[in-house]
């Protein structure tokens, strides 16, 4: 600091000397520094001069003194700085110590608990020995025989234990497992509700008057038997006074000869020409109404590019019905069942809607003898449809043991949409004389011990008397049960009969 101020008052000395030699060259005069001569105009240069130099000094003096002041501040600016630099690394040095202070302590620590661990580990060593030795001197035994005695009590114990957590496990999961199939089969019941108008198979047209009659019958007969012919129906005009019966077996028959009788009705003109008018544009009517309808049905639950063979198949549900349930919404409501159980248990939801839209398509094949599951089979194989699918069809009856879980699946919405309360209208005492039939069909044989109708009536089992019916016998019984109950009674879709004998012997500890 001391050097800086020096050079400026060097810089300041000069600097007035220089100002001195300009002054005396003022306007291009030039003067000497010592004067030679004293006049007035010399004297008023020179007091001019140390005029301007004064000025000078004054100005490098005060420049001097800013710049001194500046230097003064930014000094102390810089030592405060030190200062501060050295407070905080006081303060670092000081944490510093304190950590290796702690760190010595905790070294120290834990050196005297692992002497600590390392001494009780000697002394468990030691009496573990101890005991050892004093356990072989009272058994007798070695040391691997005593091992060997020790580990297979404890598995004894570990399995007992084990078995008991297993069978609580068991219980804790049987329960839980109820309970979310229950809250399942709720949700899904919920998701399919639909609302039912039940509707009779019987096909009954209200005549205008008695003497219509004789107009359908026509002159010998010919009317009458040309309507059956063209339609394959029968009309029965005496068993119920001013009504007409349709009968036939095939719903989508009857519903064609009940809407062009109405025609006839309605036109007046019944003739063996008019009748067969009538009849073929009703059956063009009809068509396009059951493929319109098969259509919407796989629309409604959303299925789409089948074959136009089989929507139309799927159409003739409108005209079928099971026990009073009409086809297209027991459909419909085990398609919303199976899709919502799929969904909540994370099956292919799309196999089950598939399974459920075709399940009973082989009730509306009549051309053809068989079971309705076997004649779907057979449709749905005809038009090469996913095998997977065939699978659920095939087995949604357990005719055959369940390939996946979509098929299971299938079969527990068409069981919950069949035989929720009102999905039906079979009344209680006809299905349990119906029950009741089936058994006593198979207790008329002799050897039958007990017989069961399960299934709403699609099977029966029978277990018989071991020491009376043989092995061999039992496939001739199962036959020979089969057959009666196909000759004497009345059922829907096909009943199945299961024989089963058991042996068991017994003998008592005295």
């Amino acid at each position: 600091m001391k050097d800086l101020l020096s050079i400026v008052a060097v810089l300041s000395s000069v600097g007035a000397v220089f100002a001195v030699l300009y002054v005396l060259k003022f306007k291009g005069k030039t003067v000497n520094v010592m004067p030679e001569k004293k006049d007035s105009d010399n004297e008023s240069i020179v007091i001019e001069a140390r005029t301007k130099a004064k000025e000078i000094l004054l100005e490098a003096e005060k420049s001097a003194y800013e710049l001194k002041t500046k230097a003064e501040d930014e000094s102390r600016r810089v030592k405060n700085n030190t200062l501060d630099l050295e407070k905080n690394l006081a303060v670092k040095k000081a944490e510093l110590d304190e950590s290796i202070r702690e760190i010595g302590e905790k070294s120290k620590r834990l050196d005297a608990s692992k002497d600590s661990i390392e001494t009780r580990k000697n002394e468990v060593e030691q009496l573990y020995k101890t005991q050892q030795e004093k356990l072989q001197s009272i058994s007798a035994l070695t040391k691997d025989e005593a091992r060997k005695q020790l580990m297979e009590s404890f598995e004894r114990e570990l399995a007992e234990e084990k078995g008991k957590k297993i069978r609580e496990m068991q219980e804790e999961i049987k329960k839980d497992v109820n309970e979310y199939a229950k809250e399942i089969l709720v949700d899904a019941m919920r998701h399919g509700a639909t609302d039912y108008v039940v509707e009779y198979t019987v096909s009954k047209i209200k005549l205008p008057d008695e003497d219509i009659k004789g107009r359908i019958i026509g002159k010998e007969g010919r009317n009458i038997k040309t309507f059956e012919e063209l339609s394959g129906v029968e009309l029965d005009l005496d068993s119920s006074s001013g009504d007409m019966i349709i009968s036939s077996f095939d719903p989508v028959r009857r519903e064609i000869a009940k809407v062009s009788m109405e025609k006839l009705l309605a036109d007046g003109r019944i003739q063996p020409a008019r009748i067969e008018e009538i009849i073929k544009s009703t059956k063009l009517e009809i068509e396009q109404i059951m493929f319109k309808e098969g259509d919407n049905l796989c629309h409604r639950v959303g299925v789409y590019n089948l074959p136009k063979d089989l929507v139309q198949m799927l159409g003739r549900f409108k005209y079928r019905f099971s026990y009073g349930q009409n086809m297209i919404e027991h459909t419909l409501e085990e398609t919303r069942i199976g899709v919502a159980i799929a969904s909540e248990i994370g099956a292919n939801a799309n196999l089950v809607k598939m399974g459920c839209l075709l399940h009973d398509i082989g009730k509306v094949v009549n051309d053809e003898e068989g079971t309705h599951v076997q004649l779907g089979v057979d449709l749905l194989k005809k038009y090469k449809i996913a095998e997977d699918v065939i699978n659920c069809v095939a087995e949604h009856h357990e005719d055959r043991p369940f390939s996946s879980l979509e098929s299971a699946i299938v079969n527990l919405a068409d069981h919950v949409s069949g035989a929720r309360p009102g999905a039906r209208s079979e009344d209680y005492e006809t299905y349990v004389k119906r029950m009741k039939d089936l058994e006593d069909a198979a207790t008329s044989f002799d050897g039958v011990d007990k017989v069961f109708a399960i299934s709403a009536g699609r099977e029966v089992r029978v277990f018989v008397k071991p020491d009376v019916v043989d092995d061999s016998s039992t496939a001739f019984l199962a036959r020979e049960i089969a057959k009666k109950i196909e000759l004497e009674q009345t059922y829907p879709g096909t009943v199945k009969v299961t024989v089963i004998r058991e042996t068991r012997v017994s003998e008592t500890a005295k």
